[in-house]
This record gives structure tokens, sequence and C-alpha cells, in this order.
């Protein structure tokens, strides 16, 4: 019989979906280069608006497969290593924050080059202390981290839904909760970004965390839709463990980030 499937793979039918991706990105980064010379944003805000249609369309795609049940054992094991190669991706971004920062920090340099009397922070930088703001939003973040693991827990060994969107709930609470903090904390920062290395190194590497705060939180809210329209099981959940292994390398990078900027770099 020719039309029953004997493997485990899942054979993609043709889509229009990566040539329109390029295509938005293309338009992003045009229009991106036109803005910067005093062209207006417009081109750019389309190209995004494609790129985003595309995310959604994309991903809903693949949402159905799941659903479906083209999701086979060996079909997620390719997708868990996508998302670990992803996340290692991610990594690198942090690596290379993190290296300006240390690289400047410990041999600070003062306008002349080669310089060797410069000190971190820079003269007149007036850092934040760490045990106040930054500590709590630490604890919420970790707390969020806990709860994203007790919905993990609770579909994955339980099946138990309810602790699920609790958990989920909770978790994407917490998120929020931490971007509305750091926002506040830059609000009432006495450095900014343009002037000096100690503010460009810090709200690159902080701000570009927060930016993976606010995408995190995206990622467990359309978890959340989907768990209240009863789509995860037991045995097919893995867009939720993806977005429970993206949240933990959230948490992980900024204890990283509060060690080593606020209460080190400080």
């Amino acid at each position: 019989m020719a039309h029953v499937k004997r493997h485990d793979y899942h054979i993609l039918n043709p889509s229009i979906w990566p040539f329109l991706g390029a295509l938005g990105g293309f338009i992003m980064l045009g229009g991106s280069v036109l803005y910067f010379h005093d062209k207006g944003p417009w081109i750019a805000l389309m190209g995004l608006a494609l790129v985003l249609y595309v995310m959604y369309s994309w991903w809903a795609e693949v949402v159905t497969e799941a659903d479906a049940g083209d999701h086979t054992p060996v079909v997620m094991i390719g997708l868990r290593y996508g998302m670990i190669l992803f996340i290692i991706s991610e990594v690198m971004f942090f690596v290379a924050w993190f290296w300006t920062f240390f690289k400047n920090a410990l041999y600070p340099m003062t306008e002349g080059y080669p310089a060797v009397d410069g000190v971190w922070p820079p003269v007149g930088i007036e850092t934040f202390d760490p045990w106040h703001l930054p500590v709590i939003n630490t604890l919420i973040l970790l707390c969020s981290g806990a709860a994203a693991t007790w919905a993990h827990h609770a579909i994955a060994h339980e099946n138990n839904r309810k602790d699920l969107v609790r958990g989920l709930v909770l978790a994407i609470a917490l998120g929020i909760m931490f971007t509305v903090f750091q926002a506040f904390e830059y609000s009432e920062a006495a450095f900014g970004f343009a002037g000096n290395i100690y503010g460009s190194t810090f709200f690159m590497a902080t701000g570009f965390h927060g930016f993976h705060v606010i995408i995190g939180t995206i990622f467990l809210s359309v978890c959340l839709i989907r768990a209240l329209n009863g789509h995860f099981t037991p045995k097919n959940h893995l867009g939720f463990e993806a977005a429970a292994w993206y949240w933990h390398f959230v948490d992980v990078v900024w204890l990283f980030l509060f060690a080593a900027i606020y209460v080190w770099g400080g």
C-alpha cells in the first residue's frame, strides 16, 4: 500500500513560510537602515509585521502537526536537538557581553591608550546596590523558574492539568513583575547608555537579558493558552518543555549577570 507511512519521520509539505520569513527579515533590515538615515520607520515596521505574521503562522502549523500525532519520538528528538542548539547560540551572545564587561573591568582605560591608571567603575559612575532591587529581582526570577518546574512536573508526571495552569500563571506573573522592576531600575539609573563604557556594557548585558525575559514570558503565555485548550499530555508536551528549558536558561544567565555585574563589577 503506497499511501501507508513506513517510517517514523514526518515529511513536510512544501511551505511558503521560509521565503516569506526571509523576505520580511530583508525588508525589516533594509527599513532599519533607511530609518537610521532619517527616512522614517514605516518600511522597517512593515518588515517586522511580516516577520511576526510568519512566526505566528509557522508555529501554528507546528502545533497542528503535534496535535495530529506527527511528532513521533524520532521527530521529537530532532526538535529537542534544535532547541538545545538554539539555546547554545543564545549563550554565545551573552559570552560576548560578559567578555566585553570583564575586559573593561579588569583592564580599565582612561582616554589615553594604552593606559594603566584606569579605575572600574569609571570615575563618576554611581552603581546599583546589588542587595536592594537587584537581589529582589533575582528571587522573583528564581521563583518564576520554580513555578515553571512545578507546572512541568504536573503535566509530565501527574497529568495534573490544574497545577499545570496554576504553575504557568504564577511563572508568567513573576516574569512580568521582573520586567516591571527592571524598567523601574533603569529609570532610576544614575548613568546612561552613551558616553561611558560602564553604562554601555551594563545596559547591553542586562537589557539583552531583559529582552529574553519578555520573549520567555510570551513563550510561557502561549503554552498557557494551549494548556487551557487541552493541548498537552504527559507524552506530548514538547512545546512546553522547550519553553521551560528556555526559561531556566534565562534564570541561569541572570544569576551570572547578578554575580558578575551587580556584585563583583559594582
